[in-house]
């Protein structure tokens, strides 16, 4: 009898544990309709803003609203995809000096866990991987809309924002940007199409 009530409450936290589990949705980053963008940007000689996007990068997340610290991303990003709107300087920032995309072609973050800040808001704690350096990053997160959409799918938008630095990625500071630019910051804005 007493074997009989732990294999029945085993099975009860088995089946538990897996529709909690069940209840996040997966999520792919909507790449084909292009709703994902990754911009940034950095001061010009300390008097504007140079600003510029990656142009080619995939993700994926997850989202379970009843458990919010179980919401996981992950993304690829191909650095040579860099785009400020000027030839010669995307040509400069792939170079050894900053990118060095040559042996360094692909970023990534990997977040390592979520902390909700309130009603679809949060930070999203993660490893960003960038010019061979591997750091821990938080992103500011929060949720812009849900809902189907007109083809029969289902979406979930986000904006996220994050301040880099270059010298913790071992970037060359330049004459090129001056003396200021070391921090950059990021802007993203991902629409995920449910799996």
């Amino acid at each position: 009898m007493k074997h009989s009530a732990l294999k029945l409450g085993a099975s009860l936290l088995l089946a538990l544990g897996l529709s909690t589990q069940a209840m996040a949705e997966e999520y792919n980053f909507d790449i084909k309709g292009q709703h994902a963008f990754i911009h940034f940007k950095i001061k010009h000689l300390g008097y504007s803003w140079l600003m510029g996007e990656f142009r080619t990068f995939d993700g994926t997340f997850s989202y379970d609203e009843a458990h919010p610290e179980n919401n996981k991303v992950s993304v690829s990003i191909d650095a040579a995809s860099l785009d400020s709107n000027h030839a010669e300087r995307d040509k400069h920032l792939r170079s050894g000096d900053f990118f060095d995309v040559e042996n360094f072609p692909t970023a990534s973050f990997s977040s390592t866990s979520f902390k909700s800040t309130g009603k679809d808001k949060g930070i999203l704690h993660g490893t960003l991987s960038l010019h061979g350096v591997s750091k821990a990053i938080d992103i500011e997160i929060s949720q812009i809309g849900t809902g189907p959409d007109p083809w029969g799918g289902y979406r979930r938008g986000f904006e996220g924002h994050t301040t880099l630095h270059l010298s913790d990625y071992n970037m060359k500071k330049s004459a090129m940007l001056g003396p200021l630019a070391e921090n950059v910051e990021l802007f993203l804005s991902v629409e995920g199409v449910r799996q």
